[in-house]
């Protein structure tokens, strides 16, 4: 099995060669995009290969949070890390925050944690083992 996929964005260069390259010497596979036009065509083209996105919330033409909602549409047990300089609390359990400045060895443990999350079931799922009489209870 090979490394972990994640999908980073952001419209900084800057930092979005400084993050990729610390992430991929944490062992992750990283695909970098500065838009999220780029970023949606790039998932598009494999939705299931990518464990976890990093955006930034603040991107030319949409924002990161609707990006991610439209990713999830084709994966919806799609982890995320939403990042900004400016306050957000995310709608999604999938979703989490970090403010930007941030210590790299708190992105590596949002990261880890993110990952170790159980499977996020869609609410379709939900609705056809509901109706296939699975229950978990």
């Amino acid at each position: 099995m090979g490394a972990v996929r994640l999908l980073l964005v952001d419209d900084e260069e800057t930092l979005l060669d400084l993050l990729g390259k610390y992430l991929e010497r944490l062992g992750y596979e990283v695909h970098t995009c500065a838009s999220a036009a780029a970023a949606l065509e790039r998932f598009d083209s494999d939705p299931k290969g990518y464990a976890l996105v990093l955006t930034d919330l603040t991107l030319p033409g949409m924002k990161g949070d609707a990006m991610l909602e439209q990713m999830r549409k084709l994966n919806p047990s799609l982890r995320a890390i939403l990042t900004s300089g400016y306050p957000y609390v995310p709608q999604s359990d999938y979703v989490s925050f970090l403010q930007k400045p941030f210590l790299p060895k708190v992105l590596a443990e949002e990261i880890r944690q993110r990952l170790a999350l159980p499977e996020v079931r869609s609410q379709k799922s939900e609705d056809r083992r509901k109706a296939d009489g699975d229950s978990d209870s």
